[in-house]
């Protein structure tokens, strides 16, 4: 039997033990010698040996490439302000060039996983360069650009990388880099009229619909959780965003509620038949709704706070109808509203109790700001319906837990019903006496759950 995929990704670890093991089991009777032949030979006992001193030359060769690359690095550096500025630009793209090469050489072996690894290091390890190539270059040529400019630049070309070789860390690197990009430019640009807009202070402003674009194919492309979920990420940060720009405590209350149910409502409702890629295809669909949970139980913990509601509001002026901010984030949700809407027309054809519940704790989570906002303040009422929504949500994620026997979800539900009342416990001023006693209870009752869930896990 040859060596398949599966036998190449096994630890070098575990089969020196088994080769080790096998032999002292033919020694000792308790297996024979076919039977350790096919064990030899499923598992390549004979190879084992030319494997570890290949890797070894490797580790060799590769300690000594990085020694010569510091030592050609430090030569340059001391010569570097001697240099034209042509030959700079050589040498940086020379370097930029070589590492991308040797490392999708070498990532393109089939036949040999540590050479696999050493090349998709590299590949990595290109994309950092070319950052700092870039960096290089504009101050070579004075080219003062914000930071947001360059992290977005760098983003995007890692993101074609990404998408040319299907690495998920390339992926994951260019959403980091392009979600601090967005972080950095949102608090820095100005919005002026849409004549004197840049490309890339387009792309900060329509950062919601263009992340989802950009991102979800990748996702499923390289059929990474880690990509969709940073993808996800940065469309709910950036669209909260550009709504807090339009002056969230302002007079439109609408801003407020779509802020409240928007995120959650998309993520539940996202399902990847919507798609249809592959009939009874569940890649992330679960990971999608757990970010929906995960925003209700930030928003509703919040919110329950007594000192949002009492606080004084915001009298500033909302952005002008027809500013570039006021037209994008409307255009963003107008896009992402009727994705949010076409997706739940596809869910309530196969609606269950779970999915009725949440749509109803959105459509109230966004209905009491609104109505806080635009109708009568509710202060007192406010509090009380967010403290008890999140009490809803963190016993349904225990008993989805008992349910399922997953200890994520169960000690997930715990930890949120724990820390709404410690905050709540806090926030008032109560007596010592009550709040040792509650710490007490919490603290009994947490030990008690843990140890009769895990005792009926393990009985199943």
């Amino acid at each position: 039997m040859s060596l398949n995929v599966v036998d190449l990704m096994l630890s070098d670890k575990f089969r020196r033990q088994l080769s080790q093991e096998a032999e002292q089991w033919r020694r000792e009777g308790l297996i024979d010698d076919y039977i350790y032949e096919k064990l030899a030979q499923r598992y390549q006992f004979i190879e084992l040996e030319t494997f570890i001193s290949n890797r070894f030359i490797l580790i060799l060769l590769g300690l000594g490439s990085v020694l010569l690359g510091l030592g050609t690095i430090t030569f340059v550096q001391a010569n570097w302000q001697n240099l034209p500025r042509g030959l700079k630009v050589t040498l940086l793209l020379s370097l930029f060039i070589g590492i991308n090469t040797i490392g999708f050489y070498l990532w393109r072996r089939q036949t040999n996983l540590w050479q696999r690894r050493l090349g998709k290091a590299l590949l990595f390890l290109g994309a950092l360069v070319l950052g700092a190539n870039m960096a290089v270059i504009s101050q070579m040529f004075y080219q003062n650009e914000q930071l947001y400019q360059w992290y977005l630049v760098w983003g995007l070309g890692v993101l074609v990388m990404a998408y040319s070789l299907r690495l998920t860390w390339l992926g994951i690197l260019s959403v980091l880099l392009i979600g601090l990009g967005y972080v950095y430019g949102s608090q820095q640009q100005t919005f002026v009229t849409i004549a004197k807009l840049s490309w890339l202070q387009l792309i900060l402003q329509y950062m919601p619909v263009l992340a989802g674009l950009a991102f979800v194919p990748l996702a499923y492309w390289c059929r990474s959780r880690w990509i969709f979920r940073l993808g996800a990420i940065t469309v709910v940060y950036s669209l909260e965003a550009n709504l807090i720009g339009l002056n969230l405590f302002a007079s439109q209350a609408w801003i407020a509620s779509i802020a409240c149910a928007l995120p959650p409502a998309l993520l539940w409702a996202y399902r990847d038949s919507l798609w249809k890629i592959q009939p009874n295809f569940q890649l992330f669909t679960s990971t999608a709704s757990t970010l929906a949970i995960t925003f209700l139980g930030l928003q509703f913990y919040l919110l329950s706070f007594y000192w949002w509601w009492n606080s004084s509001l915001s009298t500033a002026p909302l952005i002008e109808e027809a500013s570039p901010l006021f037209l994008s984030t409307l255009s963003n949700v107008l896009i992402l509203g009727g994705l949010t809407i076409w997706a739940w027309l596809r869910l309530l054809r196969q609606t269950d109790l779970t999915t009725t519940v949440v749509a109803g704790m959105i459509a109230i989570g966004a209905l009491i700001p609104y109505w806080h906002l635009s109708i009568t303040n509710l202060p007192i009422a406010a509090v009380v319906i967010y403290n008890l929504l999140l009490f809803i949500l963190a016993v349904g994620i225990v008993r989805k837990g008992l349910v399922r026997r997953e200890r994520r979800l169960f000690w997930g539900g715990m930890a949120l019903l724990i820390m709404q009342i410690f905050t709540r416990i806090i926030e008032y001023n109560t007596d010592l006496l009550f709040k040792s006693l509650v710490f007490f209870l919490c603290g009994f009752g947490v030990v008690a759950a843990g140890l009769w869930f895990e005792r009926n896990l393990r009985s199943f």
